[in-house]
């Protein structure tokens, strides 16, 4: 029987999935988890789940996140450049230089 491994480095962080042991019982796969997964890394916790009892969803099956579109809360879906900002700021460098002048600092 194949069991899926998952560990915890520290205490509060999520369990990982790091591997999978053979053994024909619970007790056999959580000692095999162990030599082979929780010695090498620190490790607070193991898991050891039958693989047969680990079920998936995928994007096949289901659209994840719903139907809505979204993007506007992503800064990719926005490619325009306001020329206006760009100037405002060129402006404000420029004035900054001229006071900079007038004082004798530059």
């Amino acid at each position: 029987m194949i069991w899926e491994v998952f560990r915890q480095d520290e205490a509060g962080k999520y369990h990982t999935h790091c591997g999978n042991v053979h053994a024909p019982d619970r007790d056999m796969a959580l000692m095999f988890a162990q030599i082979q997964h929780g010695r090498r890394k620190p490790t607070n916790s193991i898991w050891v789940v039958p693989k047969d009892e680990i079920a998936e969803v995928d994007a096949d099956d289901t659209a994840f996140g719903g139907t809505t579109d979204k993007s506007y809360r992503w800064v990719m879906a926005y490619n325009r450049i306001d020329s206006s900002f760009a100037e405002e700021i060129e402006d404000s460098e420029a004035e900054q230089e001229k006071a900079d002048r007038q004082r004798g600092e530059a």
